[in-house]
């Protein structure tokens, strides 16, 4: 009899344990890195995320925007320094599989994190001035045919789906792009509207000044064309095989916690799903693309391998 009581009193024990450091996550404010500079698609659409799971988590999810290295700036640092506690996540970008087979870098991508949620994916397009000559992609292409190395475009940063698509569709069409990199939407926009750039590559921050006739676009990268521009086709409609969503998703530090994991995933597929963050998503043309803490993982194991593949094809691979 005592000895069956010694079992059950250690049983509610783990019990009460378990409890206990359920309810000890969160009691305090979680930091989300972003890996763009405030005011793009992917910052506006993060922002709206974090404060659905602000409500979810019971504590402030706070937004704090570290750009550069192609998206890897931010995940990288964290990965490095923060603590694997919970309290400090990063949004990790698809150059994070990408530019560690162009560059050093000191992190692993795969090694280094812990995987917690997927979230979505963007349309990209490519967009120039509402005054430029040319009014189709294949216009646009022909011009830098015509005239090699003298035609320029903006990507959100070397390594980044925007600056590969070009660099894809340069290969194959035989044409010399000159690349300029930038750190996100924000500070892309500006120079294209100033004439700094002929043309920019991006996700759709671009969306307000294509319906306000400041801008054209001329291609997008989905599988089918999109439902806010169904007149715009896509560059697979266009014969030149590229289709690109470019999914991301949440990670922390390795070596969390299971449970904080878990936690934090619940919370963040609610968050997900929050209407308020849907309503953000349909606005620039973000699919809803969920993975749980398992498939992103594997997702990101195969990405990681195939986007090798894609660089050494490129000619980027590092040496």
């Amino acid at each position: 009899m005592g000895r069956a009581l010694g079992i059950v009193l250690a049983a509610c024990e783990i019990c009460f344990a378990s409890a206990a450091l359920a309810q000890e996550f969160p009691t305090r404010p979680i930091t989300l890195i972003v890996a763009f500079p405030a005011g793009g698609s992917t910052d506006l659409s993060m922002r709206a995320f974090a404060e659905a799971a602000s409500r979810y988590l019971k504590v402030p999810v706070l937004i704090e925007n570290r750009p550069g290295g192609g998206g890897t700036l931010g995940p990288g640092a964290m990965a490095q320094t923060a603590k694997p506690d919970g309290y400090t996540l990063a949004q990790m970008p698809l150059g994070m599989f990408r530019v560690p087979h162009m560059q050093k870098v000191s992190f692993d991508p795969i090694r280094d994190f812990s995987y917690i949620i997927n979230l979505t994916g963007y349309t990209f397009g490519v967009v120039v001035r509402a005054d430029a000559p040319w009014k189709t992609f294949r216009e646009f292409l022909d011009q830098a045919k015509a005239y090699p190395g003298k035609v320029s475009y903006g990507s959100t940063g070397t390594g980044t789906s925007p600056h590969l698509i070009m660099e894809a569709i340069a290969q194959r069409e035989g044409i010399d792009l000159v690349h300029v990199p930038y750190k996100g939407s924000a500070d892309m926009t500006p120079a294209l509207l100033g004439g700094h750039i002929m043309a920019q590559s991006d996700a759709t921050g671009f969306a307000n000044h294509v319906d306000a006739g400041r801008m054209r676009l001329l291609v997008t990268f989905g599988n089918v064309r999109t439902k806010r521009w169904p007149n715009v086709p896509t560059a697979k409609e266009l014969g030149l095989g590229i289709v690109s969503n470019s999914p991301y998703g949440i990670a922390g530090p390795r070596g969390m916690d299971t449970r904080t994991v878990a936690l934090l995933h619940d919370a963040f597929k609610r968050a997900l799903e929050d209407p308020e963050h849907v309503k953000v998503l349909d606005k620039y043309d973000q699919e809803m693309t969920y993975m749980n803490s398992a498939d992103y993982l594997k997702w990101a194991q195969d990405t990681y391998r195939e986007e090798r593949a894609l660089i050494e094809r490129l000619g980027l691979l590092a040496k």
